[in-house]
């Protein structure tokens, strides 16, 4: 036996869409598209992302200044070696820079908050803090302007 006389397996496929013993539309419908050739229908991906809501528009920028807030407890860990007098030091925003606690491109207020102690006197100078904060600075002999 020879490839040529091999029996043909593969049947020829019907082409829908062009007449025949089905009719002129040959069971696809009149219109629309699934009855065009070529068709490709959506992916479902595309409709569910349809469905989002999208964001408009422009947003402003804040209004308010966010405040950095600083504790009573995380100035008396990291400022323990400055400290190591009994004469009160000065506490800004470059000392909060050179030691960590706030970033260098920070600009913005900071506050200082009551929770915790403080043992050590120091003079709180262009920041704000809160009314028990500023009771523990001055009980540990230090003031806040």
């Amino acid at each position: 036996m020879k490839l040529h006389q091999l029996p043909k397996t593969k049947k020829r496929v019907q082409r829908i869409g062009r007449s025949g013993k089905r009719g002129s539309y040959s069971g696809r419908g009149v219109k629309g598209q699934k009855s065009r050739s070529g068709r490709r229908l959506r992916p479902a991906e595309r409709d569910l992302i349809l469905r989002f809501p999208k964001q408009r528009g422009f947003a402003n920028a804040p209004k308010s200044e966010v405040i950095l807030v600083l504790n009573l407890s995380e100035l008396s860990t990291a400022l323990k070696n400055l400290a190591a007098g009994k004469a009160p030091f000065e506490l800004n925003h470059d000392v909060l820079r050179a030691t960590g606690l706030i970033r260098k491109s920070h600009d913005g207020v900071v506050k200082i908050l009551g929770t915790g102690e403080i043992a050590f006197p120091m003079n709180v100078k262009g920041l704000k803090a809160s009314a028990s904060a500023k009771a523990k600075i001055k009980k540990a002999g230090g003031s806040v302007s």
